[in-house]
C-alpha cells in the first residue's frame, strides 16, 4: 500500500512538473516577444504600427504600417472558415452517424493522414493545382487570396472533422432515440438534436481551426502573392502577418527586426483574443 501511495505522489509530482513547465514556456515566450515588440511599437508609434498602411523597411524615412497584413490574415481566415468548417462540420456528421462502417474505416485514416501532411506539402499542391486552375478566372494571376483561403480550407478540415466527430459521437444516445421517439427523421434529429447538443465540442474544433489557420505560414506564403499592400479583391495577392515575419526576419536588423516581433505580438493578441471569445461563448452555452 505504501509503495501504491509513493507511486502515486510520483507521478502526481511529476503530472504538476510538466504542468509548471508548460506554464514556464508560456511566459518566457511571453516575455520575449512583449520585451523586444513593446518599444518598438513605442518608437515607431502605435497608431503608425497598427494602422499604417504602407510597408517599407527600407526606404528613407522607414515605413512600419502592418494594417495591410492584418487585414490581410483576417480576410485569409474568414475564407477559410467559410469553406473548411461548413464542410468539415457536415463531414463529422456523415462519419458519425451515416457512414457505414467498412467505408468509416477506410475514410477515417485518410483524414487522419490529411492531418500528419506537412505543411510545405500542401503549398506544392496549392501551386501545382489551385493556382494554375485559378488563372483560368479572368484578372486572376492565380497567386491570390482565394488561393490562400481555399487551400487554408482544406488544411483545417482535419481538425474541425476529428473534434466535430468526437464532440457528436459524445452526446448521449438518449437525445437521438427522443427526437426519433417524437416522429422525427434520422437526418432531422441528427441535425436538430444531436448536433445542438454537440455545440461546445464543434465550437472548439472550429477555434483550433481558426488557430491553425490565422497561424499557418509556409503554404500561404506559396500561393498568397506575399504583396504588402491592402487586399483589393478575392483574386488580387495578398501578405499575412506570418508571412512577412518568415519573408524578412532572415535579414532584419535594428527597428526592421523589431518590428517584426511586434508583428509576432499582434498575430499573439489576436490568438488569445479568439480564445477568449471562445471561452466567453462556452460559458453562455453551458448557462443555457
Amino acid at each position: 500500500m505504501k509503495k501504491r501511495q509513493a507511486l502515486e505522489k510520483g507521478v502526481a509530482g511529476l503530472f504538476f512538473l510538466c504542468a509548471c513547465v508548460s506554464i514556464v514556456a508560456v511566459l518566457l515566450i511571453c516575455y520575449f516577444l512583449f520585451a523586444n515588440g513593446i518599444p518598438a511599437m513605442k518608437e515607431i508609434g502605435v497608431f503608425d504600427f497598427l494602422f499604417g498602411t504602407t510597408w517599407a523597411p527600407k526606404n528613407e524615412p522607414a515605413s512600419f504600417g502592418i494594417l495591410p497584413m492584418i487585414v490581410g490574415s483576417i480576410c485569409v481566415t474568414l475564407g477559410a472558415i467559410v469553406i473548411g468548417v461548413p464542410i468539415g462540420i457536415l463531414t463529422a456528421a456523415f462519419l458519425a452517424r451515416f457512414c457505414p462502417k467498412p467505408l468509416h474505416g477506410l475514410l477515417e485514416p485518410m483524414v487522419q493522414l490529411m492531418a500528419g501532411i506537412p505543411s510545405i506539402i500542401y503549398g506544392f499542391f496549392g501551386m501545382v493545382v489551385l493556382v494554375p486552375l485559378l488563372r483560368n478566372i479572368p484578372g486572376c494571376t492565380g497567386v491570390s487570396l482565394l488561393a490562400a483561403a481555399v487551400l487554408l480550407g482544406i488544411m483545417i478540415l482535419p481538425t474541425v472533422i476529428n473534434l466535430s466527430e468526437s464532440a457528436i459521437r459524445a452526446v448521449p444516445e438518449s437525445y437521438y432515440e427522443g427526437s426519433l421517439a417524437l416522429g422525427a427523421t434520422h437526418e432531422r434529429s441528427v441535425f436538430f438534436a444531436v448536433l445542438p447538443a454537440a455545440k461546445s465540442g464543434i465550437l472548439a474544433a472550429i477555434v483550433l481551426g481558426i488557430g491553425r489557420a490565422i497561424g499557418e505560414t509556409m503554404a500561404v506564403i506559396m500561393v498568397a502573392g506575399n504583396q504588402a499592400v491592402l487586399p483589393r479583391g478575392l483574386l488580387k495577392g495578398v501578405r499575412t502577418m506570418t508571412a512577412n515575419i518568415v519573408l524578412e526576419m532572415g535579414y532584419a536588423t535594428g527597428i526592421h527586426r523589431e518590428a517584426l516581433i511586434a508583428t509576432g505580438v499582434v498575430l499573439f493578441i489576436f490568438i488569445l483574443m479568439i480564445n477568449l471569445i471562445f471561452a466567453v461563448i462556452k460559458k453562455k452555452g453551458e448557462r443555457v
